[in-house]
């Protein structure tokens, strides 16, 4: 089972130019780093959990520069985004800004999409919370066409783009991976169907992980697909041993530890604790 972290990268983190080799020498495999434009002072929409917003989701930087920097001071590990809230973003810029961080990394971008839960935060970009997943889907295919035809144009319901010259091209062929993310059974479902990767989201259905896994490997054979071909990735993973072991157990490709948003010691502290719970459960 793959390692990497999932981050929100602040002012108060620790910098990218100490993170990156400290997370190379550990054997980290991948970082993903998460989006928020900004958060509405209305904060109308109460947070998944129920629990109160964390500061970081005030505070992270945008993922596409800091991921850049991050690039500068890293020779292998993967750069995700954790994921990138396009239905808050617009498609023509997105996919220059990954199509340039994939160049600049001599091709390790990952692309990891959603669809987003902050009502207000997507209404202050003009999106509106119903109908948002077609809007996801319509916008990344747009991004895909952008990364791969030399005349590329688009024209959905939503998103209506004329033939164009758009450059550079994303270094990794045909495209860099897309990874979903969205709870079971629907995010698996888009995951399917336009989707290099599915990013889960544990207690928020009905049934454990592992049926969730098995329901999407079914759906991948019907659509004609090899459900092995479709990463699994779990964000924000826990750093203990036994959980750890059932997520291996379920078939998850890759965990995501999350590494909080604080200073040097206290980053590396946690990093340390990662490992040590992969080590004992027998994952190292």
């Amino acid at each position: 089972m793959l390692a990497g972290i999932a981050h929100f990268p602040t002012s108060y983190s620790i910098a990218p130019s100490i993170l990156g080799p400290e997370l190379e020498q550990r054997g980290f495999e991948s970082i993903w780093v998460a989006e928020h434009s900004h958060i509405p002072t209305s904060r109308k929409t109460p947070t998944p959990s129920g629990a109160p917003l964390p500061q970081r989701y005030f505070d992270t930087f945008d993922p596409f520069v800091w991921l850049t920097a991050l690039a500068s001071h890293t020779t292998n590990l993967l750069l995700g985004t954790g994921i990138c809230l396009v239905v808050q973003r617009d498609p023509i810029h997105t996919a220059k800004s990954a199509a340039s961080l994939d160049q600049i990394s001599n091709g390790r971008f990952q692309f990891g999409v959603g669809a987003g839960w902050n009502e207000d935060e997507m209404n202050n970009h003009g999106t509106q919370a119903d109908g948002r997943f077609k809007l996801m889907r319509e916008r990344v295919a747009a991004i895909k066409e952008m990364w791969t035809a030399e005349t590329p144009e688009y024209h959905g319901d939503l998103v209506d783009l004329p033939p164009m010259t758009i450059n550079p091209k994303p270094l990794q062929t045909p495209h860099p991976p897309i990874h979903v993310g969205g709870s079971y059974p629907g995010g698996a479902r888009r995951a399917v169907e336009w989707g290099q990767g599915w990013i889960p989201i544990p207690g928020r259905a009905e049934g454990t992980l592992a049926e969730h896994i098995a329901g999407m490997g079914e759906m991948a054979e019907a659509a004609g697909r090899n459900p092995d071909e479709i990463d699994v990735t779990i964000y924000f993973a826990p750093a203990d041993p036994k959980t750890l072991t059932e997520y291996a157990e379920a078939g998850v490709t890759r965990v995501a530890f999350d590494l909080p948003s604080v200073g040097e010691p206290e980053a590396l502290v946690a990093l340390d604790n990662a490992m040590e719970a992969l080590s004992s459960a027998g994952l190292r």
